[in-house]
């Protein structure tokens, strides 16, 4: 029998699944998020993992780095864009060991659960709304 090679989604995959979403976004949603970079990177970095007390990259899906907008002002100005990072690798093995939710939804709801956090929305207010029964 052949032998068939599948390689999971490499980054440009997973961005392509993120920028689906991010287009199927409310307009008013999309404005809101004009600004907001999305970016896709195979794990958080040393430092972002030590900043947050996270001991496995693994344990990192998504990151919002930025100003929530119900924080931003005018003296704002010097520092970078709004960030939402997808952490790839993180991802594919909640996916893997989940085994219940297409990969595509997985992706959608690390990123709308941080884009959340660009419009302000904590953890805990996430957590309290969050169903995965959907």
């Amino acid at each position: 029998m052949e032998q068939i090679d599948i390689l999971p989604p490499g980054l440009p995959e997973i961005a392509a699944m993120a920028q689906a979403v991010r287009d199927a976004l409310p307009e008013d949603m999309r404005r809101m998020c004009a600004d907001l970079v999305v970016r896709v990177e195979d794990f958080a970095d040393d430092e972002t993992m030590e900043e947050m007390g996270i001991a496995s990259p693994y344990e990192l899906t998504g990151l919002y780095s930025g100003i929530p907008l119900t924080e931003k002002s005018v003296a704002d100005q010097g520092y970078g864009p709004d960030t939402v990072y997808l952490y790839r690798r993180a991802i594919l093995e909640e996916w893997i060991e989940r085994g219940d939710v297409g990969l595509e939804h997985l992706v959608g709801h690390v990123l709308i659960h941080e884009i959340a956090h660009h419009f302000g929305w904590s953890d805990a207010q996430l957590h309290a709304i969050e169903d995965w029964t959907l």
